[in-house]
């Protein structure tokens, strides 16, 4: 029962993107496709070239505290054509404990005029990874209400992987700020501490107003024999949490070698040239009901169950919520101060 109610949903979700996709390249609407390849990214910057289109395209990298590579440091070095670069952690609501919470109303509408961004334009949304922080990004912009929004599915490697151009310097400056007004943050899809707390104490298989929670980190965290990134942080889960680590919803992919030879990668680093992609719907669907469950799955597919995801700080809770996205999930929402909170 479960297989062919999403098979339905998948295909009737199938034919609806594509129609909206291939509208999408002659006009503006309302809407744009959570995700985009690099082959429709490449139509969509040759319209513009055409003065057709408004898109601007955001590297929007961001790397676990106990690594040394930083976004902002790499951007440089490589990036797509005429990208700009956005920095999640300065882009975000300042906080003691918890690092890139949701900026204000205010700070998103200054940051957007600051790189060029209007209400109408078309925001693509890539990171050097695949898809690891991009769909942070995504979330924030979407929570405003700007759903013309994506993500560039595998990122920066994806698009060399497609024979994509690449460029170098730092981006070129914006010479005239267009307007952004203050938008209207969805609150019914960031939760808050105290809307967790209040749900930890529920029991999901007695308590129908209960909400399923996924915990997008790695298992041996969620289980706590794992230390946490941040020193300080105890490890383990909220009650009644399910583990659902965010790669789960990810495949890996390399880049050809005849093709990672000739390419500039954003660290320099050595051997293979290896990044993420999302997994098909179908991928998703069967991560999602090894996590959860077959009956519970079904639950959520039919927006009888709310479900949140979180993580350690918000950032691969990301990518469980774009995933669940994918699938049609309508009663979803992110724990946006997560666990280091919690």
């Amino acid at each position: 029962m479960l297989t062919q109610t999403f098979v339905r949903r998948s295909l009737s979700l199938t034919k609806t993107l594509r129609l909206r996709v291939r509208s999408y390249a002659t006009m503006f609407g309302d809407y744009a496709p959570l995700v985009i390849t690099p082959a429709q990214l490449h139509d969509q910057l040759k319209a513009k070239q055409a003065d057709a289109t408004d898109i601007v395209v955001l590297d929007a990298s961001w790397h676990m505290p106990n690594s040394p590579r930083k976004g902002a440091e790499e951007f440089p070095r490589v990036h797509l054509p005429s990208a700009r670069f956005i920095d999640i952690d300065e882009v975000s609501t300042p906080h003691p404990s918890v690092p890139h919470m949701m900026p204000d109303p205010a700070t998103f509408a200054n940051a957007c005029a600051r790189l060029g961004i209007s209400p109408e334009t078309h925001v693509v949304l890539y990171d050097t990874h695949g898809v690891f922080s991009s769909p942070r990004a995504l979330y924030m912009f979407r929570a405003f209400g700007h759903h013309r929004s994506s993500i560039l599915d595998g990122g920066l490697p994806g698009w060399q992987a497609h024979g994509g151009a690449t460029e170098d310097g730092q981006a070129s400056s914006v010479t005239s700020q267009p307007k952004y007004p203050p938008p209207t943050l969805r609150k019914d899809i960031v939760k808050d501490y105290d809307q967790i707390v209040s749900n930890s104490k529920l029991d999901p298989a007695k308590d129908a107003d209960a909400f399923y929670v996924l915990d997008a980190r790695a298992k041996d965290r969620h289980v706590a024999p794992a230390p946490e990134p941040r020193p300080g942080l105890r490890s383990g889960h909220m009650p009644h949490a399910v583990s659902l680590p965010f790669n789960a919803f990810l495949e890996t992919h390399t880049v050809p070698e005849h093709i990672a030879s000739k390419v500039v990668k954003p660290s320099g680093q050595d051997g293979p040239y290896t990044y993420t992609r999302l997994r098909s719907n179908q991928g998703i669907l069967a991560a999602l009901e090894e996590s959860l469950g077959p009956e519970r799955t079904e639950e959520v597919l039919q927006g009888k169950r709310q479900v949140v995801t979180t993580c350690g700080s918000g950032m691969t809770a990301s990518v469980l919520w774009l995933g669940l996205k994918l699938l049609g999930v309508e009663r979803l929402g992110l724990y946006d101060e997560a666990s280091d909170q919690f």
